[in-house]
């Protein structure tokens, strides 16, 4: 890392809150009844219905309808942020649902059929609630439950996010690190990646793995295609294929 310099950081690294379902929350108070406006969004209403068709094929033609489901939903949600003028909010929403949905419990929940639809509403204000969510964007999860769709609510983040970068230039690049870096080296990578792309801005997120021993990877591109490997993982590899080691697994 010593050849990342000092410098005033142009990007601050946000910290996601951590959401928790309180225990008790099927004894709250009933859910708000929030609804996209079809005067203000007209298209909206039609393309979730589209979302919604043929959703139960198999196979690999469901997995594509399942995708193009979730690309349908993202650009909905993103028109309506983009008309209310909530984009940047919007996308630290789906950012924070993203990594609530992670917790296997709370997918499960939502998931399961055998659970009212009540229920899993009332859980949806808790969230909103704890996660300070806007009315928008925690309806938008009440209109996954009605159709039936939440169960593709992480593919949908991610079309979100393409959708976001497209709208405002922005080049997404994951920095894999052992450690939790500084905000002043994530500003320096960042501003690395804006030269290699072009890209107006520059949004970071990092995820921490072990593995890499020390150092840390950036993967940036279309659908992180692009990879820089500054890892002392990749070092120890290269270093085992020079010396014909390939078969030896590295204790390290």
């Amino acid at each position: 890392m010593a050849a990342l310099q000092q410098t005033p950081a142009s990007l601050q690294a946000q910290s996601l809150p951590s959401t928790r379902i309180p225990n008790n929350f099927l004894t709250h108070k009933p859910f708000l009844n929030l609804s996209f406006s079809a005067t203000t969004v007209p298209s909206l209403r039609l393309k979730f219905a589209a979302a919604t068709t043929n959703r139960r094929t198999n196979g690999a033609a469901g997995a594509r309808m399942s995708a193009s489901a979730a690309a349908s939903y993202a650009v909905a949600l993103a028109d309506v942020a983009k008309s209310n003028n909530t984009l940047d909010s919007t996308s630290s929403d789906v950012e924070k649902i993203e990594k609530t949905f992670t917790e296997p419990e709370v997918f499960r929940f939502f998931t399961n059929p055998t659970i009212e639809v009540e229920k899993k509403r009332k859980v949806v204000e808790e969230i909103a609630k704890s996660s300070n969510l806007q009315p928008h964007t925690a309806n938008f999860l009440n209109i996954l439950i009605d159709a039936k769709r939440i169960d593709i609510i992480k593919e949908i983040a991610k079309e979100f996010d393409l959708v976001y970068n497209k709208l405002t230039d922005t080049e997404l690049a994951v920095v894999t690190s052992v450690v939790k870096l500084e905000s002043q080296h994530l500003a320096q990578i960042a501003k690395q990646v804006q030269k290699l792309t072009g890209a107006k801005n520059v949004r970071i997120k990092t995820v921490l793995d072990p593995s890499l021993v020390a150092g840390f990877t950036i993967r940036y591109g279309a659908s992180g295609s692009k990879l820089i490997d500054m890892s002392v993982k990749k070092q120890l590899e290269e270093i085992a294929a020079q010396l014909d080691l390939g078969d030896i697994t590295l204790s390290v």
